[in-house]
């Protein structure tokens, strides 16, 4: 325990653009977070509200002690779902709605974040039974450019593809890999740290101890979840945050390299994937490990990942017979995509998921091909989105293959 203490609280790291740990300004030219861009409106529209697209609506008062930004996001969907053997399956829904609050309070190194969903599937409502509007609610101090430490519930430093915001895919969403095996959301304590070690490399880490119930659960077990990252940049910072948003919208010049290594063991987690999924019958520790590396260069972005999640029992039962189980196994992720002056950009992807141990009889293995296509209009914030999936899935042991498809067309909108 006295380890994970001081590895929280004596390295951490920035870098992150969506929430939580903003770049330091002194080695950014462009604007880290949104005091730092509040701190340099005008004296002409500081006493007013302001709007800027991309950064919301905000109110910067003259006394200065206290910032207010406001964002909202919608993802609007149809697709449809053909599962061999089975009728067509047709969604269509708002898939993501979400207001966001930030700012700071006295200091722009006290901050804060406030993130609220309110469509059913986003309020995880399946799986708690009830509606989870909450999903970041974060206080920051900033003591340095360097160090940020947070309290409350936010994203886990977790693989690059989760703690992307939804808002910044360049896919209608995420992969299987991440929705399977990823650490999500979590309430404790965070921190954030990051170095130039050497001319233009930079290493960056992050670290969490939380519940590892995930967000919003009144009742959590006896056991916290131990988290941490290490990212590695050799040829320096990407523009504009570019290695936390899919596609390579700023057209790098110079190739940039971000190779990310994730740890995060959960003791006695009482739900199926730590953080998400339905409750388990008995408490169960887990480990979850994961590699991600991401190269963008003049338009072109390439990124993979590797998820490894194990667990020493992960099967539990009740006196009915009825079992629950924390997914065990490999999970590997591999995309692409060109990005034109256009901005129309031409995405594919590889998705694969292999059950391994005691479970491989309860799940099958998983191959995804996808096909994505995207027409930015005003960046991540105004896009119009489509994309197409192959999937086949096989039982290690007696089990039909089967062959599904899977269309999907998505606009985005937000400020």
């Amino acid at each position: 325990m006295r380890f994970y203490l001081f590895l929280l609280f004596g390295i951490a790291a920035t870098a992150l653009k969506a929430q939580i740990y903003p770049v330091p300004s002194a080695v950014k030219s462009e604007v880290s977070d949104t005091s730092r861009f509040m701190e340099n409106i005008p004296d002409a529209f500081s006493e007013v509200p302001y709007f800027t697209f991309g950064q919301g609506i905000g109110i910067y008062p003259a006394d200065s002690l206290y910032s207010f930004n406001l964002r909202f996001r919608m993802q609007n969907r149809v697709g449809v779902m053909g599962n061999e053997g089975e009728d067509l399956d047709i969604e269509a829904r708002v898939r993501r709605l979400r207001l966001r609050f930030d700012g700071f309070v006295l200091s722009p190194k006290i901050s804060y974040v406030i993130q609220l969903s309110f469509t059913r599937g986003d309020m995880d409502w399946e799986n708690t039974n009830f509606p989870n509007v909450v999903r970041d609610a974060m206080v920051f101090y900033r003591p340095t450019d360097k160090l940020q430490l947070g309290f409350g519930q936010t994203k886990l430093p977790g693989n690059r593809q989760r703690v992307n915001s939804s808002g910044d895919l360049q896919f209608v969403d995420r992969s299987i890999v991440n929705a399977t095996l990823n650490v999500d959301r979590d309430f404790g304590f965070q921190a954030a740290y990051t170095e130039n070690v050497y001319k233009n490399a930079y290493v960056v880490v992050r670290t969490a101890l939380t519940s590892g119930e995930g967000r919003n659960i009144l009742t959590t077990s006896n056991g916290l979840a131990y988290t941490g990252r290490v990212e590695v940049l050799p040829f320096g910072l990407f523009e504009r945050f570019g290695d936390y948003f899919e596609g390579d919208l700023m057209r790098e010049q110079k190739p940039k390299l971000s190779t990310g290594f994730t740890y995060s063991h959960n003791v006695q987690t009482l739900r199926t994937g730590g953080q998400i999924g339905v409750f388990l019958f008995e408490p169960r520790d887990m480990t979850t490990l994961a590699s991600d590396w991401l190269l963008k260069y003049r338009g072109f972005a390439f990124a993979t990942e590797w998820m490894y999640r194990m667990s020493d029992d992960p099967i539990t039962q009740n006196s009915d017979g009825d079992i629950r189980y924390i997914y065990t196994g490999l999970g590997q992720n591999y995309q692409a995509s060109y990005i034109w002056p256009s901005n129309y950009e031409l995405a594919v992807r590889y998705s694969s998921m292999n059950p391994e141990g005691v479970i491989d009889v309860l799940e099958p293995t998983v191959q995804q091909y996808t096909l994505g296509v995207t027409k930015y209009l005003k960046g991540h914030r105004l896009k119009v989105q489509t994309d197409i999936t192959w999937e086949q899935r096989a039982f290690e042991v007696g089990g039909i293959p089967a062959n599904n498809w899977m269309w999907r067309f998505q606009v985005e909108l937000g400020i």
